[in-house]
């Protein structure tokens, strides 16, 4: 299973593409889509759109795991990550791609054992599951391998669910 893992955001929205095979994760390629300051938001909205989108064409994920938004005081910020997050999701739509929503404590929970572990716990636990040689840079990178790798173990604890509740 290929499984695209996005840390959403308007000027830097981190992905990243990792395959599990049984136990095994294995990184394919990371990095981030970056827009301009000072770009008109419409014009960000459709670079990012299309940077996903080519993304998704290239690597060819079987699905697609987002980071749910949250936020403390910035609401303005809270939109256009929002706005950032909905065209991403679009693009995953549109290539018929299921898409898994996790929040912040989902993701530590998963990579680190513990919801309130720090950022930097996180991002060694990336390193180490990935067998990296660094962590990746910006956080926003780390951040999304670190989504994709909470996918990679809920999903099959979630399919084992639902086989047996049908």
């Amino acid at each position: 299973m290929r499984v695209l893992g996005i840390d959403p955001g308007i000027a830097i929205a981190g992905f990243g593409f990792i395959d599990k095979d049984g136990h095994k994760l294995k990184p394919v390629q990371y990095g981030c889509i970056q827009t301009a300051a000072h770009t008109p938001a419409e014009e960000r909205l459709v670079q990012i759109y299309d940077s996903a989108v080519a993304l998704i064409d290239k690597y060819k994920p079987d699905t697609v795991a987002v980071e749910k938004l949250f936020f403390n005081r910035n609401v303005t910020t809270a939109f256009a990550v929002g706005q950032a997050r909905g065209v991403i999701i679009l693009a995953a739509a549109q290539r018929g791609l299921p898409v898994a929503e996790y929040t912040p404590l989902q993701v530590k929970q998963a990579v680190v054992g513990y919801g309130k572990a720090e950022k930097r716990q996180v991002q060694e636990m990336v390193k180490m599951f990935l067998k990296l040689s660094a962590i990746p840079k910006p956080d926003d990178v780390a951040d999304a391998l670190a989504v994709a790798i909470c996918h990679a173990h809920s999903s099959g604890l979630s399919q084992k669910i639902n086989e047996v509740l049908r």
